[in-house]
């Protein structure tokens, strides 16, 4: 476990009202359902069109008074990220408390339970979560054009990751809007342990000029029509992604030849990549048949506690 104290001083008459339990949010992990890179700017960031959804899956902050701003990480994943002032849900802390002008502590507990740099924005949502924790443990009223810039500032992905809720995201990732009613259905998830650095993947691609998806405005009927509506599209960062980390292909194989799987495809800059399926006994089974040297988990769309992740 790591651990960082920054000082700061505390407002004693605030502090007094603070809430004195521990207060948690999850980070839940995002995922991609389609991913078109529909060109680049100027400034060199990439403008993309996505399906984002949100599976029961993630890290999990949690947050409570203290005179001091601290960060302690545990968890599967805690021995390969540091505590520094550069990790992002420290910087998420700084950035909200010189927005809000607040001047109390934190202490903050992060339980890194995804991998690091998998496609599935493990660093954007824990770095969400926090915005969203220490907001309700300094009773924060931000409007939410702040709320949004601030997360802008922090990370492209990090506004989308506020929500946690399946959007339309376009542009760098600051243009969001809700996604019809998404089918019960659950996602199987697995990665090779393996870094794979956005940069190098976008630094990869021969094309950025595709075309945004056209938007459904009806619900999907069910998780077939879901699969049948993203059959048509892609992800533009997929074939990049797997010239770097082959074995990317090997494991989008192996999730879609479980049976019920609807649809498999690489989740953002990879290396992560998912399955669709109907129902958690098939989603189970197949987390459970693909090779135990991977990371693999399998939770469901809807609100339900996540399960099976190792």
């Amino acid at each position: 476990m790591r651990d960082l104290s920054r000082g700061a001083s505390l407002d004693r008459g605030r502090a007094a009202a603070l809430p004195s339990a521990p207060i948690t949010e999850i980070a839940r992990a995002k995922v991609n359902l389609h991913l078109h890179v529909t060109g680049r700017r100027d400034d060199g960031y990439h403008l993309l069109d996505s399906l984002v959804v949100f599976p029961e899956l993630g890290d999990a902050i949690e947050v409570e008074a203290s005179s001091v701003l601290s960060l302690t990480i545990a968890g599967t994943f805690a021995g390969a990220l540091g505590a520094g002032p550069d990790n992002l849900v420290l910087r998420a802390a700084e950035a909200l408390r010189a927005e809000a002008g607040v001047t109390a502590g934190a202490a903050i507990r992060l339980t890194k339970s995804l991998p690091l740099a998998s496609g599935i924005g493990g660093g954007s949502a824990d770095a969400a979560a926090t915005l969203r924790a220490l907001i309700r443990l300094w009773r924060l009223d931000l409007a939410p054009a702040r709320l949004a810039a601030l997360a802008l500032r922090l990370g492209a992905d990090v506004p989308v990751c506020l929500s946690a809720a399946p959007r339309w995201m376009s542009g760098i990732g600051e243009d969001l809007a809700p996604a019809p009613a998404l089918p019960p259905c659950w996602l199987v998830l697995a990665n090779p342990l393996r870094d794979t650095p956005t940069p190098a993947v976008f630094a990869a691609l021969t094309r950025r000029d595709a075309q945004p998806a056209a938007r459904p405005i009806a619900p999907f009927a069910d998780a077939g029509a879901l699969a049948g509506w993203l059959s048509g599209l892609r992800n533009d960062l997929e074939p990049a992604a797997e010239g770097l980390i082959p074995e990317i292909a090997d494991i989008r194989t192996a999730i879609a030849a479980q049976p019920g799987c609807l649809l498999a495809r690489m989740s953002g800059s990879g290396a992560t990549c998912f399955g669709l399926f109907t129902g958690a006994e098939d989603a189970l089974a197949a987390r459970a048949a693909l090779p135990p040297r991977l990371w693999r988990a399998a939770a469901p769309l809807g609100k339900r506690a996540a399960v099976n992740a190792s």
